[in-house]
């Protein structure tokens, strides 16, 4: 478990007062341009969903959901963990057509997660999804995608920066994508783990898009877990960049596209979730009734973190933090909101 570390001599461009106003500006900007890239109209989406419409995210199948009963209605629900399966379900209730998408404000709780400068148990992130054609279900357009993504990254840097000259202190992103897989990065570093290995390469190829994670790699295990039932595991990744303030691998978006119905069928059974197949979701997808897609999440609270120069999480949103944390960060001066 990491902890949270605040590196020596850290002070941040900006002070509280404008970090406030230079979030609203970057959440702003960052919508229009990527919804205008990716022709996504944004949507409301819920905060909790039904139990047993298998609509909520299972992560890395461990996780809890926040659970509770709503006695009017006689159900039990779940505050979402993502609204990776949400989404799809919308394109096919929303009836949209191939190459129009929605993106979404999903706002979550992971009660699990492990507390240190990336993480928090309140998840703020920009929920996207796509329809696609047949033809697109391919790593062509997935890699085309990942750069119109980075190229609205880049863009709100550029405008971030013009208001907030301080902001040209930090390095600018990359424009240019790297791309790789995790069996290439287990080849070239077999004896280091994986986050050892994303270190390692995003370091020297400060934007990279790592591909293919979920399914066991050459060593037998994966590099890291994917929910079975809606990134197809040979046509995902993520979006690293480098943190230049932590000086490590920092991701700001997990994608992908999404499983076909004969994908999901071969990737149920591979996790050994073949009891999902009866869950309202599931058997839709199976019998080839939801629209094909791609889509993903992209954090909020990340991308803030890292154009705006923060060196933990709880600078640019609210949460609970362990005694330690708080400790750490007040010994570093670092206020946490």
């Amino acid at each position: 478990m990491e902890k949270t570390v605040i590196p020596a001599g850290y002070a941040p461009c900006l002070n509280l007062y404008d970090t406030q106003k230079a979030i609203g500006l970057l959440k702003r900007f960052f919508e229009d341009a990527l919804g205008g890239a990716l022709n996504l109209m944004r949507v409301s989406a819920p905060l909790f969903v039904e139990a047993a419409t298998g609509l909520n995210d299972d992560l890395n199948g461990v996780e809890r959901a926040v659970t509770f009963d709503i006695p009017s209605a006689g159900r039990d629900a779940q505050v979402v963990h993502s609204l990776a399966k949400w989404k799809r379900m919308a394109l096919y209730r929303y009836q949209f057509s191939v190459g129009e998408g929605l993106y979404t404000d999903m706002n979550a709780i992971r009660r699990d997660e492990e507390l240190d400068n990336l993480h928090s148990v309140y998840v703020d992130q920009w929920d996207w999804e796509k329809v696609i054609a047949p033809r697109d279900r391919n790593v062509e357009y997935l890699k085309q995608t990942v750069r119109t993504i980075v190229k609205a990254m880049c863009e709100t840097q550029t405008t971030l920066r013009s208001v907030y000259p301080r902001l040209t202190a930090l390095p600018a992103l990359c424009p240019e994508v790297s791309f790789v897989t995790t069996q290439e990065l287990e080849d070239r570093w077999p004896n280091l783990s994986p986050k050892e290995r994303e270190n390692a390469w995003v370091k020297d190829h400060p934007t990279t898009f790592l591909m293919q994670i979920g399914g066991a790699l050459k060593s037998g295990k994966p590099h890291d877990g994917r929910a079975p039932d809606y990134d197809d595991w040979n046509l995902n990744g993520d979006i690293l960049l480098w943190n230049p303030v932590l000086q490590k691998a920092f991701e700001v978006s997990s994608m992908g596209i999404r499983v076909s119905p004969e994908v999901l069928d071969q990737q149920l059974t591979t996790a050994g979730c073949d009891e999902r197949r009866s869950l309202t979701f599931h058997k839709l997808l199976l019998e080839g009734k939801l629209p094909l897609t791609i889509g993903g999440g992209i954090g909020q609270s990340r991308l803030c973190m890292l154009l705006l120069g923060k060196a933990h999480i709880g600078e640019v949103q609210a949460s609970v933090w362990d005694g330690e944390t708080i400790a750490v960060c007040q010994d570093a001066g670092v206020i946490l909101l």
